[in-house]
């Protein structure tokens, strides 16, 4: 099976402002970084693992201490301002000149509960911040997980509704290439996604 929400990550729009979660601005949008994507599907198996990375690099021109306030220029000019919290320590390491780096990783997994260990649905956030004296640096990761039963198959269509915990049903796409022999109506799916946002200070 597939969503095609999940797959394609369509609020992906990724900015030096929208990655950088643990931090607040005062300016418009930057333009989008670099991206790389990947699919993997599993044969005549139904699921997926797809991920998505996006890069974006700035530089630091101006900095106020006092309100944590740090300007930054992208690659193609774009100026921000932005605060940062106090996840980010080691703020006064940071100097004009200084690369600011913003990574984003998107990993969406769909699959049978039969062909792995299922767990409770939930969201599990982590945060993990630069050491003292260290480089300037913060990291926050989120998963979520729902879980839903197969109510219904259309072979033919290739779709399948699925029907959540929560009593919402959803159709999905399927894989033209999955064995729908393989799946019964009952049969638990797994849909997990994480994004994982990295933000740290480095010299030129």
């Amino acid at each position: 099976m597939n969503s095609k929400q999940k797959i394609t990550f369509k609020h992906a729009s990724v900015t030096v402002l929208t990655l950088a979660m643990l931090m607040t601005t005062s300016c418009t949008t930057a333009p989008v970084g670099q991206t790389e994507q990947l699919i993997i599907t599993k044969g005549s198996q139904p699921g997926l693992y797809a991920t998505e990375t996006t890069k974006v690099t700035a530089t630091v021109t101006g900095m106020d201490a006092a309100s944590r306030k740090v300007t930054v220029v992208t690659p193609e000019g774009k100026k921000q301002v932005i605060t940062a919290g106090p996840e980010l320590r080691n703020f006064d390491q940071i100097r004009i000149g200084d690369q600011l780096i913003v990574a984003v990783t998107r990993e969406a997994l769909i699959y049978m509960a039969k062909d792995g260990i299922s767990s409770a649905d939930g969201t599990l956030a982590v945060v993990a911040r630069a050491e003292k004296g260290a480089k300037p640096g913060v990291m926050k990761a989120e998963t979520s997980q729902l879980t839903g039963k197969v109510i219904a198959m259309d072979p033919k269509k290739h779709k399948a509704t699925v029907q959540f915990t929560d009593g919402t049903k959803k159709s999905f796409d399927v894989r033209k290439e999955v064995d729908f022999s393989k799946v019964t109506l009952g049969d638990e799916v797994i849909f997990r996604y994480t994004e994982a946002t990295a933000i740290i200070i480095q010299k030129p």
